[in-house]
């Protein structure tokens, strides 16, 4: 028997790049799957639910059960939609996998409003919403009596734990994703839901934008082994989503056949006083402290694309 057979999985952001490949692996190890996807440009513009139809049919085509969904992550209405569809659809829901995301990218100084807004609206709120409705209904779950394992995987990015010029908006949406995973695990235990997190490094419509780091992801088509591959994250999320899995609380880094656990924030350098510091004492004492941040460990190609990016930016 497959590994998550009896499972009903939501995924987000499904037709197409990672959340194609995430539903597709899910559906393989058994899961019923609800592909939600708007249809909408990389810059979030637009709509088509032919891409979560496609899926949807591929799904079927291999033997599995799935059914689309065109609701939009940032909607309220719409993201308890997509809680419904799949209990409505498969009488549950015990995985969700917050993957939908956009792109607008510009320098800090001249993002507008709408762009910071609307970019934090489809990761962050997107996010939270669907993550929100679906803890209202295993809550309820709970209180009936119901206690099983449940699984919700979140997608944070290197921009928003690293760093990255030209992503203020983007960075800010996954650094608080990875942020409210933290918060979601610690609250949600009580109901058994384990809640973690991905930061993938993978070729898609929105990475492929990046200046330097497409390039180079374009040029591995073809390898023996394309390290770039969106199908090389889904393995993970299909670990995370087993009832047995131990995990939660986790951010993880995925990149090829490369895994690697976040430790978080965490303080390195300190210095103390047995009483209140003057500004002179403590300007002095601070004085041994690093002034700058030490660069993030990307790894060549990111740390190159990173480079590209920022000797790019106007």
């Amino acid at each position: 028997m497959a590994k998550l057979t009896g499972r009903v999985a939501v995924v987000t952001g499904g037709g197409r790049g990672l959340g194609r490949e995430h539903a597709l692996l899910l559906a393989a190890q058994g899961a019923d799957v609800v592909v939600n996807d708007v249809g909408g440009g990389s810059d979030g513009a637009g709509g088509d639910d032919s891409a979560a139809r496609g899926v949807v049919e591929e799904i079927v085509a291999a033997g599995g059960r799935a059914v689309a969904n065109s609701d939009s992550v940032s909607d309220w209405a719409g993201a308890r939609r997509i809680v419904e569809t799949a209990v409505e659809e498969f009488g549950d829901l015990h995985i969700v996998v917050n993957n939908a995301g956009i792109l607008r990218d510009r320098p800090l100084v001249t993002m507008s409003e709408s762009e910071f807004d609307s970019v934090v609206e489809v990761h962050l709120k997107g996010t939270f919403a669907v993550t929100r409705h679906a803890a209202e209904y295993w809550r309820a779950r709970v209180k009936r009596g119901v206690r099983i394992d449940r699984s919700l995987v979140n997608t944070s990015s290197g921009s928003g734990l690293h760093g990255n010029p030209g992503q203020a908006n983007y960075g800010a949406a996954k650094a608080g994703i990875a942020a409210l995973t933290l918060i979601a695990a610690q609250e949600l235990e009580r109901y058994r839901v384990r809640v973690n997190c991905i930061a993938p490094v993978a070729r898609t419509r929105l990475t492929e934008a990046t200046p330097g780091l497409g390039q180079v992801m374009v040029e591995s088509i073809g390898q023996e082994f394309d390290i770039w591959h969106p199908a090389n994250i889904s393995p993970l999320i299909g670990v995370l989503a087993a009832a047995d899995c131990p995990f939660t609380g986790q951010v993880f880094r995925v990149l090829g056949g490369m895994v690697g656990r976040y430790e978080g924030w965490s303080v390195a350098e300190q210095v103390d006083s047995s009483a209140r510091w003057t500004v002179d004492e403590l300007a002095a004492a601070m004085a041994t402290m690093p002034a700058r941040p030490e660069p993030p460990r990307l790894g060549s190609h990111m740390a190159a694309a990173a480079r590209n990016r920022e000797e790019g930016l106007t």
